[in-house]
């Protein structure tokens, strides 16, 4: 027994320390990424290089916003993820009626959601174009926003989450007078707290990185978000690696620190069991 417990522990000792091996590879290029973006462009091609700023500058920052207007991409990445947002509630309401109202054709129509999952974004980009085109909501927020307001996935996790919360709790509500607006707000997105966290990040992550649509939809720069701006540094200032880089940290630590906040929620609405 005792020979076991060494065989295991050394076993245990490799594993930690391969893992922080691999922990620590997978680190060093976005440490990389943060401390170039304090540093000159004479820091960064200076070689052989320095893995420290010598003098660190948040100026690659100040001219982000001031010489190359991140400000409005930023405003309008804000715009679309607090929209997304609300999709994310419009998702929860079709899921809650998917999962607890019997109504007439309710199989047919859910799984008619589930299998536009299977269609890539890419294939429904040119009709969803021409349709808002023909409404005139191309080059405008409405437009950019109004196609990804819903999503089947969403729908479906909800559906699927929501189906576990027993039917006697809604009944005995509406029994003491309950509305379904109350049912949904008091009851359900409470109990939902872990599907929400990680429908929360999803849907966050997609709105701050919102890229290939507002492109499409988009003819005026004002319109445009911190992805494609980040392309157009990239275009636009090739050789200022220290932009770039600050460019791309904005881009980056945001979503990390939703991550670390929400962390805990995450793993729990991914261990949901069937009997919760």
């Amino acid at each position: 027994m005792t020979k076991e417990k060494k065989r295991d522990r050394r076993i245990k000792i490799v594993l930690g320390v391969a893992l922080l091996i691999g922990a620590i590879v997978w680190l060093l290029p976005f440490i990389w990424m943060i401390l170039s973006s304090l540093k000159t462009d004479a820091e960064i091609m200076k070689f052989p290089p320095k893995f420290l700023p010598e003098h660190a500058s948040i100026e690659s920052f100040r001219e982000l916003f001031n010489a190359f207007d991140f400000s409005t991409y930023l405003k309008n990445t804000v715009i679309i993820v607090l929209f997304s947002f609300l999709g994310m509630f419009f998702n929860a309401m079709a899921g809650f009626g998917f999962a607890k109202y019997d109504f007439k054709g309710r199989e047919f129509f859910f799984y008619l959601v589930l299998a536009t999952m299977m269609i890539p974004g890419q294939v429904t980009m040119i009709p969803v174009y021409l349709i808002m085109n023909s409404l005139q909501l191309t080059n405008s927020m409405v437009g950019i926003i109004l196609p990804g307001l819903v999503g089947a996935y969403g729908i479906f996790l909800f559906r699927q989450f929501i189906s576990t919360v027993s039917n006697e709790l809604i009944e005995a509500a509406r029994l003491d007078g309950a509305s379904e607006w109350f049912i949904f707000s008091k009851i359900i997105l409470p109990i939902s707290k872990p599907v929400l966290a990680v429908q929360g990040i999803a849907t966050f992550i997609a709105g701050w990185n919102s890229f290939l649509w507002p492109l499409i939809m988009a003819n005026d720069e004002k319109y445009y978000t911190l992805s494609v701006g980040l392309q157009l540094l990239k275009g636009q200032y090739a050789n200022n690696y220290s932009l770039q880089m600050a460019g791309s940290t904005f881009m980056v630590v945001p979503i990390l620190i939703v991550f670390m906040f929400l962390q805990k929620y995450i793993l729990d609405g991914y261990n949901v069991s069937g009997n919760k």
